[in-house]
């Protein structure tokens, strides 16, 4: 895990849920920034959260019709 990651995650053993907080906000912000630079297209590994990817997914604006 890159070290700048790691310190995000800092202090947060016993909260589970600002660490799924944390950890959705991550890909979000990668998406965003590799979709300025032309990347259309994603896949997630969300080890069977099927509610992250939702979160994920919405939060970026892509949602079922």
């Amino acid at each position: 895990m890159p070290v700048w990651m790691t310190k995000m995650f800092e202090g947060l053993d016993n909260d589970a849920e600002t660490r799924q907080l944390v950890g959705a906000n991550i890909p979000m912000d990668m998406v965003k920034i590799l979709s300025r630079e032309g990347v259309k297209d994603f896949h997630f590994y969300t080890l069977n959260r099927a509610e992250m990817s939702y979160a994920i997914c919405h939060t970026l604006g892509v949602r079922p019709a």
